[in-house]
């Protein structure tokens, strides 16, 4: 198939992330996000907000001005053309809806968007313009200024053609003892689990509906590690809107927010046994151990803060991913950024960003 094709295909198959009303969202929104209770959120919060972890966000930005993410958000970078900011604004809202699950620190009386670690702090680093897309150079040099400003854990809520400087990095950032999470993809977009989420060490996310079944957008393939609710999920939004839909992105910042929970009560705790820590405290679903669609199981954020884990002998492997189908697979056509900004989508060689469907 050409490229031209691929970019139209890609274009058509991406919904809009859907804005719900402002007026009434905030004293409504915390009922609809059904992932809190699924997970059981609360519980998990009162052994670990997220306190004194740096979570990276490699996407479009973060609006910094949303009451849920304003004391949430430090300084971060810009990289690629136009760059120049600190990361704290957005124009797409794809970033500032995954740093909303990942550290929303709600409004009064309980309203608002509750993020999985309220406490943990966000790190934006812009590598994606929605207006110009973006290079997986800029998400390669992200991940490396990420891990320079001591971030521990490192949210990639999109996939990219396999290009080495992406791999380069993110192997660095997992060598420095940064859990790195990434999107295992959306069945628009691709047909098995995505670059880099399919990089050996890296926590590819896979998606699940309200059932706890695996959720129909979700890709499947050998490396997925954990799953997570990714459907109807409801968050922060840029221009001062909160947003719903569907697609792992969600998943992957559901997990880095439970990941943050646990290296923030584990401080002490290297990377590859944050994550051994929460595979083996998955819930397990589908074929009994580890399957293609949910890797070890739903994660479990109360599991994973209270069992107890023996540490791996000195004689196992680092990496806690699967190996089968990670490595590198020559020739394949570079994919796109696809961002979605007011029902416009302009694509440049690139990245695809797993997008919110309605």
């Amino acid at each position: 198939m050409k490229l031209t094709a691929r970019v139209v295909a890609l274009v058509l198959s991406i919904a809009v992330m859907l804005a719900l009303p402002v007026g009434a969202a905030a004293d409504e929104i915390r009922d609809r996000q059904w992932h809190l209770a699924a997970l059981d959120i609360p519980a998990a919060q009162r052994l670990s907000q997220g306190e004194g972890v740096l979570v990276a966000v490699a996407d479009t930005g973060v609006d910094a001005r949303r009451g849920e993410l304003a004391a949430a958000v430090v300084a971060g970078k810009e990289f690629g053309e136009q760059a120049g900011g600190d990361g704290r604004t957005d124009t797409d809202g794809h970033g500032t809806a995954m740093a909303g699950l990942i550290a929303g620190r709600g409004l009064a009386s309980n309203s608002g968007v509750l993020g999985v670690a309220p406490k943990a702090q966000i790190l934006p680093v812009r590598t994606i313009r929605s207006e110009f897309g973006g290079s997986p150079v800029n998400l390669g040099a992200g991940i490396d200024w990420a891990v320079s400003q001591k971030a521990k854990v490192i949210c990639i809520a999109a996939g990219t053609s396999e290009y080495p400087e992406v791999r380069r990095a993110v192997e660095a950032a997992i060598a420095a003892d940064v859990v790195v999470v990434a999107a295992a993809g959306n069945t628009t977009n691709t047909r098995q689990v995505a670059f880099p989420a399919n990089v050996p060490g890296v926590v590819a996310v896979a998606g699940t509906d309200k059932s706890g079944n695996h959720a129909a957008i979700s890709t499947t393939g050998p490396e997925v590690l954990l799953a997570a609710p990714a459907v109807a999920i409801v968050s922060t939004g840029a221009f001062d809107r909160y947003v719903t839909g569907e697609g792992t992105s969600n998943s992957t910042a559901i997990v880095a927010g439970v990941v943050a929970l646990v290296r923030s009560k584990f401080p002490q705790l290297p990377a590859a046994e944050v994550v051994r820590r929460l595979t083996a405290t998955a819930v397990d679903r589908g074929k009994p151990g580890r399957d293609d669609e949910f890797g070890y199981g739903i994660v479990n954020p109360v599991g994973a803060l209270t069992a107890s884990v023996p540490a791996a002998s000195s004689s196992a492997s680092a990496s806690p991913s699967p190996s089968p189908g990670s490595s590198q697979r020559p020739g394949r056509s570079p994919v796109v950024w696809a961002v979605v900004g007011a029902g416009l989508v302009l694509g440049c060689a690139g990245l695809v960003a797993w997008r919110r469907r309605r």
